[in-house]
């Protein structure tokens, strides 16, 4: 009987082998024997480049809304010269200065990148995790090519986490299925997973795993703050960067968190939207059809607070003090909303119907909010609301949160702009940063604004890559020939990238503390959510609550 069985399973057992080696090549670029199996890459201006790794096996069939299983380790040579395919997203709605055309999208997406110095000996590693809304993005962006960041001295990374319903869709028979009983987050296990590989194998790649730093930017950014949060995650990481990230609320896995419908509930509503029945329907759909008709049906994924990935809501996590407790790189942008102008209200038609709403919605703080949002232009008020309730205050309270466990902890506001996001009126938009960050001008999306190739772009480009490298090095942002960062613990100090980066104090002074307080209220009434409903687009201010001011 065991002999049958044996029998039986080894063809299949040898195929899924065969899956992962991939073609067997000549050796003829640089090649790393890593726990996992053998890789070539390719080489260029003294860095190897290795692409398409797969950190866990392909989320297809039984496994699409299944945690991340484990890749069989190969035996021959893996050919990773060539980015694996994205994770299935939906096409642009309409032209967008962020829209790449992918060249090859699948279910079969979990796979990794690396860049890594040649002579690489534990080198600090640089964990890279896309946005896009957790919807869309590729860890092959050329935006974010780790050429440049890696050539500062350390291993970077870039990954693929799955996307949308396929990521992120809770529901009651996928919880019946999980030996803890929840659903959703499967993204996020996905990151987990990724981190686990890099533990596992970076070694090989002349990385030290014991100095380990997640980055991330918007939906990016909030994945670092779920792995923060996530007990799964502790130990895998040393340090996090968080661009743009937004600490809005979540919906519960079954219970009516904040207001926000329950995620199984959401999963069951997607699925007859989608026609599908039962779960074995919905894992018949075809998964381009589940990306694509998904964002249609209203479904919004987000990771759900589900008491054993996601133990509780962000700020509940942070004020227990049972994030990690690691060194943090946080900031936000001065035009975040400039290009993100779907998360505003319609403006109201005058001042004084602005003035009106605010303090019907804002009651004892409208002298507060009207102070720093005035009448006087509605457009500019409006766009800096938002971006203060979502970025700024997330921003100033993750620096803040670490600083209180005596974590380094360094905050930036990037107000840099250039004469074509002048021209458009994207004045240091949402991931403006990017390019800078990466050396990466070149290699932005077609409809981007153009980054001049000049002096004064070049040294922001030099500058901000050394502080973000110099923070993965060791904890502390630093660049050649600019001003030291200012620690926030060191009276809430920042650095300000406008035309030059400049060290300040007091970003934005009061702000954040505003809208703490806002939000403290609503946590408190408990049957209301926050994100972008801001502003005008505020619910009336719950009355006053312990705790609260």
């Amino acid at each position: 009987m065991k002999a049958t069985m044996i029998s039986r399973l080894l063809p299949f057992a040898l195929a899924v082998t065969a899956l992962f080696a991939g073609p067997a090549v000549a050796a003829s670029g640089p090649m790393v024997d890593a726990p996992a199996g053998k890789v070539e890459g390719s080489k260029a201006k003294g860095i190897r480049i290795f692409k398409g790794i797969p950190y866990a096996a392909p989320p297809v069939g039984k496994l699409r809304w299944a945690p991340p299983q484990a890749v069989p380790d190969w035996q021959d040579v893996r050919d990773a010269t060539k980015f694996g395919a994205a994770c299935l997203q939906p096409g642009p709605r309409g032209p967008s200065i962020y829209a790449w055309d992918l060249p090859a999208m699948s279910e079969d997406c979990l796979s990794l990148n690396i860049w890594a110095p040649e002579n690489a000996k534990g080198a600090p590693v640089f964990v890279w995790i896309h946005g896009g809304s957790l919807t869309t993005g590729s860890g092959g962006d050329p935006l974010y090519d780790g050429s440049a960041l890696a050539a500062r001295g350390m291993i970077v990374v870039s990954i693929n986490y799955r996307l949308g319903a396929l990521g992120y869709l809770a529901h009651p028979g996928l919880s019946a299925e999980s030996a803890d009983g929840v659903s959703g987050n499967y993204g996020l296990l996905d990151q987990i997973a990724a981190l686990e590989w890099v533990k596992r194998n970076i070694g090989a790649f002349g990385g030290n795993a014991g100095n380990v730093s997640i980055a991330g930017e918007s939906a990016g950014a909030l994945s670092v703050m779920y792995l923060m949060a996530a007990p799964q995650a502790r130990g895998l990481f040393h340090k996090a960067i968080a661009q743009s990230a937004y600490m809005v609320s979540a919906p519960g896995l079954r219970a009516q968190l904040n207001g926000m419908v329950p995620a199984e509930q959401q999963g069951v509503d997607l699925a007859t939207k989608l026609g599908a029945t039962d779960l074995a329907a919905l894992r018949a759909l075809p998964a381009e059809e589940i990306a694509s008709k998904a964002p249609a049906t209203g479904y919004f994924p987000f990771p759900v607070v589900d008491g054993k990935i996601v133990p509780r809501q962000l700020v509940e996590t942070f004020d227990r003090n049972e994030q990690a407790p690691v060194p943090i790189l946080a900031g936000f942008n001065a035009g975040e909303i400039r290009s993100l102008r779907f998360l505003l209200p319609k403006a109201p038609d005058n001042a004084e119907a602005y003035e009106a709403m605010v303090r019907a919605n804002y009651g004892e703080f409208a002298d507060a909010f009207l102070a720093r949002y005035p009448a006087k232009n509605i457009e500019e008020s409006m766009l800096a609301a938002t971006r203060d309730a979502m970025y700024g205050w997330t921003s100033e309270r993750l620096v803040s949160n670490q600083a209180a466990l005596g974590k380094p902890a360094y905050l930036y506001f990037f107000d840099h702009g250039y004469p074509a996001t002048q021209q458009w009126n994207l004045h240091a938009f949402h991931a403006a940063e990017l390019p800078y960050v990466f050396d990466t001008a070149g290699k932005t999306p077609p409809l981007w604004p153009k980054i001049p190739s000049n002096l004064a772009e070049h040294k922001m480009i030099d500058a901000m890559g050394d502080y973000w490298a110099s923070f993965a090095k060791h904890s502390r942002p630093q660049a050649k020939g600019q001003p030291d960062w200012p620690d926030y613990s060191n009276n809430s100090g920042f650095m300000h990238f406008a035309d030059v980066p400049r060290a300040r104090h007091k970003l934005l002074h009061g702000t954040a503390v505003l809208h703490e307080a806002v939000v403290c209220r609503r946590r408190a009434a408990g049957d209301i959510a926050w994100n972008w409903n801001v502003g005008i687009a505020s619910p009336p201010l719950p009355p006053k609550a312990e705790g609260c001011k």
